[in-house]
């Protein structure tokens, strides 16, 4: 038998539901659920540019209606095709009422970051989870990094407090502010979309917030400090590509992303493929990230979005006092 025949014998673990088809992180979500030996049985989307989906799973149903599509889950729900996890990768706005319609078709739900704007609709899902009886896990890959897992243990290992500058520069061009990422109502802005990677890291890192700061803030860029038991950390964030030049980098747009503690140096734009894979083996494993594990992040984040700004001083980003 060859393997492609052993391949078609083998029964799907799960079936899948999944929201946002068309959307950029979509195709790591369809990727992860193939390579876990599972079955994306319908998506939605409102775009329909979604023929990439034709290399993983060429019978699976789409739709443009939201109404079609919970219709249809409602159908099989009572049968042996029933949806076990929804997986979420619509605007970060929607995430909310997303979660809850796969709660509600009494499926699991994994939810791109952030699964909220606001931390108190947290409460809610945590409510609708006991009623339902079902679990909503987060994609928080980051902390599945190699370089990130190794780290932890050092630092839990570790009577010090830690030096830590976070550097992260990422340029967009001009179709992000007309996105919906781009939209603050959508998306959350650069806090969320981009700056939950680091805030959520830093919480799961180095423990309970103490002291946090806002140097610079601005649509494209973010700086500031932030203190906890084991370390003090100022971070730089950026989407503006001109701040390459801040960091030497004048002639390309390739990213920095890097995470320096003491003297170790740790990028994070390596070792980067395959963890969203990674991430939903642990969640069938019912080892993923729970609500009660990334809340934290979210406070953070929303607490820095509502701070005021204060003067750099000793303790901000070396970077904060270059900027024109």
């Amino acid at each position: 038998m060859s393997l492609y025949e052993q391949m078609m014998n083998k029964k799907f673990k799960f079936n899948f539901a999944l929201i946002g088809l068309g959307g950029y992180i979509a195709p790591r979500h369809v990727e992860a659920i193939k390579k876990n030996n599972c079955n994306l049985s319908c998506s939605l989307d409102i775009n329909d540019s979604v023929g990439f989906i034709e290399n993983y799973f060429p019978n699976s149903h789409f739709f443009t209606e939201i109404g079609r599509f919970d219709r249809y889950i409602d159908k099989i729900s009572r049968t042996k095709d029933k949806i076990s996890y929804v997986s979420i990768c619509s605007p970060n706005y929607l995430h909310d009422s997303h979660i809850r319609l796969g709660l509600r078709s009494k499926s699991h739900v994994i939810c791109e970051k952030p699964l909220v704007i606001n931390p108190w609709n947290l409460d809610a899902i945590e409510k609708m989870q006991r009623e339902y009886k079902k679990k909503v896990y987060s994609i928080n890959q980051l902390r599945l990094h190699p370089s990130i897992i190794k780290l932890k243990q050092k630092i839990q290992n570790s009577k010090k407090l830690h030096d830590v500058e976070i550097t992260y520069i990422t340029p967009r061009g001009n179709w992000y502010k007309y996105s919906w990422k781009g939209d603050e109502n959508k998306s959350g802005g650069l806090l969320y979309n981009i700056g939950i990677h680091l805030f959520d890291l830093i919480n799961f890192l180095f423990g309970k917030i103490e002291i946090t700061k806002v140097n610079f803030a601005s649509e494209n860029c973010y700086s500031g400090f932030i203190s906890t038991k084991k370390a003090n950390i100022r971070y730089f964030l950026s989407i503006d590509k001109n701040h390459l030049n801040l960091v030497g980098r004048k002639k390309t747009n390739n990213p920095v992303k890097i995470l320096k503690v003491d003297d170790e140096k740790i990028n994070l734009s390596k070792n980067f493929v395959n963890l969203h894979t990674l991430s939903y083996k642990k969640i069938l494993e019912k080892k993923g990230f729970e609500i009660n594990s990334i809340r934290s992040g979210i406070e953070l984040t929303y607490k820095i979005k509502k701070s005021i700004v204060s003067s750099p001083n000793l303790d901000s980003h070396p970077l904060v006092n270059k900027i024109k």
